[in-house]
């Protein structure tokens, strides 16, 4: 399998695997004050410590959860009694936790949040705002300007939630230079296990908690904490933070393979092609083949790509990122997301353009015109 599908999940590091299988051997419950019990604190406290390090954020500003859609739930749940406004183009867990209390702010076609609009509405008065945006974009990598974006909310009183999600480990996170108040991370994305993440609360920031019921997690979120899983955030972080300069190199493949594509069919769409992306990330359309279809033939050929989010139950759908930049129905509906990562070779992306290029050439429409 040639696995080119990293935005849905990173392969878990063999250290962490192992760091893991010896925390559950060891077991004890962190509340507990035998020894057992003291050490797990002690993995706690250390995957915290690994973590902020990696975030420039300090330790008790880092609650644990059970991944990023329960840290976006948290973070639009957490603060009453606030307007409430999120991009067009935010993760389903973000859109659905807002329901219809949030107003859409829309993006340009190259996925930027409208930042007139967004004052516009912030200035419009009421209650304070809670504005959430994502720091780079799941299915197209589109990176927003979240400094830009904290000043503008924080000049009229509101606060900024920011999903990291995607970000974390392919390019630098820095919690403080960002200025938001809140930010959510998933251990899956950058080498951990899955079912564990975090979400990060500006120290002084009061919070409605997550769970209630005993007193982990500074009261924020109740229940044993998910020892083994959060030990292997921790270790995954520090790989995250030394395999950076590792994402210079997989962004020169990544422009390598556009053009590539682009020269095999000139008429296809790179969404968010002239803004700032991470460095491993492409959707890219093939005019009148369906995604589904693309997804299934290079899956046939071994190769794993997705279309669109990985998080909408293994259904393929038109994205909602993409009509949110002006793409129809029907253009967004033949795109699919093709994200490298740190195992992804030259030779992969030769495969990958071979098999892309000849389902081209068979199914295209305008290829048979």
């Amino acid at each position: 399998m040639i696995y080119l599908d990293f935005n849905a999940t990173a392969p878990v590091r063999p250290e962490v695997i192992d760091a893991m299988t010896r925390m559950m051997a060891a077991g004890g419950n962190p509340s507990s004050v035998h020894q057992a019990g003291r050490t797990a604190r002690n993995r706690v406290e250390e995957a915290r410590a690994q973590l902020a390090a990696l975030l420039n954020c300090k330790a008790p500003e880092i609650t644990f959860t059970s991944g990023g859609t329960e840290a976006n739930n948290f973070a639009l749940s957490a603060l009453k009694d606030r307007r409430l406004f999120v991009s067009a183009q935010e993760h389903d867990s973000v859109l659905a936790a807002a329901g219809g209390a949030a107003e859409l702010l829309p993006v340009d076609e190259n996925g930027l949040v409208d930042l007139e609009e967004l004052e516009r509405c912030l200035c419009a008065g009421g209650k304070p705002a809670l504005v959430s945006v994502m720091l780079a974009n799941n299915e197209t990598g589109v990176i927003q300007p979240i400094v830009e974006i904290a000043g503008i909310v924080h000049g009229y009183g509101g606060l900024l939630h920011c999903d990291a999600i995607q970000a974390i480990g392919k390019i630098a996170v820095d919690f403080r230079a960002l200025g938001a108040d809140m930010m959510s991370v998933s251990a899956h994305k950058f080498g951990g296990p899955q079912g564990v993440g975090a979400l990060v609360i500006a120290e002084g920031l009061a919070v409605e908690p997550a769970i209630k019921g005993g007193g982990q997690e500074l009261g924020r979120r109740a229940g044993t904490e998910n020892v083994a899983g959060i030990t292997g955030m921790g270790v995954a972080a520090t790989f995250a933070a030394d395999g950076l300069a590792t994402y210079n190199a997989i962004g020169d493949l990544r422009d390598q393979l556009e053009a590539r594509l682009m020269e095999i069919s000139p008429q296809s769409r790179i969404y968010g092609r002239n803004a700032t992306r991470l460095p491993n990330t492409t959707t890219i359309s093939m005019p009148g083949v369906a995604s589904e279809l693309q997804v299934m033939s290079l899956d046939l050929d071994g190769i794993a790509v997705s279309a669109g989010s990985a998080c909408s139950s293994g259904k393929v759908r038109a994205s909602h990122v993409l009509k949110a930049m002006g793409a129809s129905d029907e253009a967004a509906g033949s795109a699919i997301r093709v994200s490298l990562g740190w195992s992804t070779t030259p030779e992969e992306i030769d495969a990958f353009v071979e098999s892309w290029g000849r389902l081209y050439r068979r199914k295209s429409p305008k290829h048979a015109a």
